[in-house]
């Protein structure tokens, strides 16, 4: 357990020690929030992330990606759309 002290304009200084757990670095962000009652604080940008993969979950498998050749030939196909459209477009402006 840590302790902080707050200054008069409300700050605190995270402790050493739990920066470093929580893998905060200078100039990066955290939330606070509520829940049952306690109060938490987490990192902003890995709070997203988790909660992206979160939102990702099981997606894979909905668009038919088996594994990691099945990735990279969408991502061929997209590239290969975005490029045609690309010529198109540069085509019709000639």
């Amino acid at each position: 357990m840590e302790i902080a002290k707050i200054t008069y304009k409300g700050q605190i200084t995270i402790p050493a020690g739990i920066r470093k757990k929580m893998n905060l670095k200078d100039g990066d962000k955290v939330i606070f929030f509520e829940q049952d009652g306690k109060f938490y604080l987490e990192n902003a940008a890995l709070m997203a992330i988790n909660r992206m993969q979160m939102s990702f979950e099981g997606e894979a498998e909905h668009v038919g990606l088996k594994d990691e050749n099945d990735v990279v030939a969408l991502v061929k196909e997209v590239r290969k759309e975005r490029w045609d459209k690309k010529e198109k477009a540069h085509a019709d402006n000639a």
